[in-house]
């Protein structure tokens, strides 16, 4: 046995075959399930990614769609103000013109009040003047007639006088 160094090639098989063994254990005890729960967590966090990138697009098409919304609101109601604003303009105009209406109604009633009322003052007038001028008369000639009695009683006093 010639063998140099004392090598002996028996136990160096058999420690190669223990590491051969132990390296194929290791690496179906450890190596492959970690291997398989990384690819697992990968797949995880890839899809994980995916979805928050598909949610973020999502998101950003839904606010595009509510900015969309949101203007077209902001139109409508820009339209419905100024539709309002012409029905509050055909409002007051309807609203002021049966005011005119109702104001010529009551000038018109007020001078056919005033007129008739003018018109029962002028009788009214007319009546007392007569009454007046009645009253007057009939003072005038009771006047005169008292101032001739009263001539005629004066007259006939120094005629009494006169014939005493």
């Amino acid at each position: 046995m010639g063998i140099p160094l004392n090598i002996d090639w028996q136990q160096i098989l058999l420690h190669v075959f223990n590491f051969v063994i132990l390296a194929g254990g290791l690496y179906f005890l450890l190596y492959s399930p970690v291997k398989k729960f990384m690819a697992k967590r990968d797949e995880h966090y890839r899809k994980m990614d995916s979805d928050a990138n598909e949610k973020l697009a999502s998101a950003s098409a839904l606010e595009k769609e509510a900015q969309a919304r949101l203007d077209n609101v902001e139109d409508e109601i820009k339209a419905k103000r100024v539709k309002a604003e012409e029905e509050l303009d055909k409002y007051s105009a309807l609203q002021m013109q049966a005011a005119n209406d109702k104001a010529d109604k009551i000038i018109a009633d007020a001078k056919k009040a005033a007129d008739e009322e003018r018109q029962t003052i002028l009788s009214g007038a007319d009546r007392d003047i007569i009454d007046m001028t009645k009253s007057l008369a009939a003072k005038m000639v009771h006047a005169s007639t008292d101032a001739a009695f009263g001539q005629f009683l004066d007259i006939a006093e120094r005629d009494a006088q006169n014939d005493k």
